[in-house]
C-alpha cells in the first residue's frame, strides 16, 4: 500500500486546478475587471468579478500560463467568493507572505491555498502564484473607484 505524503497531495492539487479550473471563464455581467500580465515568463491573468450583497458572489479568470498561476488564479476564486473587500486585502496580504515566506497562515479561510506554499523556494515563481491576486486587488480597486468617482 502507498501512502502519498502531504507534498503528493499538494502538488495533485495545483495539477489538477491547472488542468481543469473550476473558476475559468468569462462573467457577461461584472462589476469590475482588472488584468495582470507578467511577460518575463508570459503569465496573464484577466478577472472579473460581480457583487452580492457587498461581498464577491461570482469570480471568473481567464489564465493562460503556468500550472502555478492558472491553479493560482483559480484557488483564489475558492478562497475570495463570500468576502469583502477588505477581507480580500488581508487574504492576499497573508497569502503573499506565505509565498516569501513559506509559513503557512493559521487561518480557518485558507483552504487549499496551502498548496502553494512550496512556490516559496523557487524565487522565479513567486510572481507566477501572485500576478491572479494583484489582479483581484486591481478589480476591487476598480469597484471602489465606481462607487466613489
Amino acid at each position: 500500500m502507498n501512502i502519498a505524503t502531504t507534498e503528493d497531495l499538494y502538488q495533485s492539487l495545483i495539477m489538477d486546478r491547472a488542468r481543469s479550473p473550476r473558476h475559468a471563464g468569462r462573467l457577461d455581467e461584472f462589476d469590475a475587471e482588472a488584468e495582470g500580465d507578467n511577460p518575463m515568463c508570459g503569465d496573464r491573468v484577466h478577472v472579473r468579478l460581480r457583487r452580492e450583497g457587498g461581498k464577491i458572489g461570482i469570480l471568473c479568470h481567464e489564465t493562460r500560463g503556468c500550472a502555478i498561476c492558472i491553479s493560482a488564479a483559480d484557488l483564489m476564486g475558492d478562497a475570495a467568493i463570500g468576502k469583502a473587500d477588505t477581507e480580500i486585502h488581508d487574504l492576499a496580504d497573508a497569502f503573499e507572505a506565505m509565498i516569501v515566506t513559506g509559513v503557512i497562515p493559521d487561518r480557518l479561510d485558507f483552504l487549499d491555498l496551502r498548496a502553494l506554499a512550496g512556490v516559496h523556494a523557487y524565487r522565479s515563481r513567486h510572481r507566477c502564484a501572485t500576478l491572479p491576486w494583484q489582479a483581484l486587488r486591481a478589480a476591487i480597486g476598480k469597484t471602489m473607484e465606481l462607487r466613489h468617482g
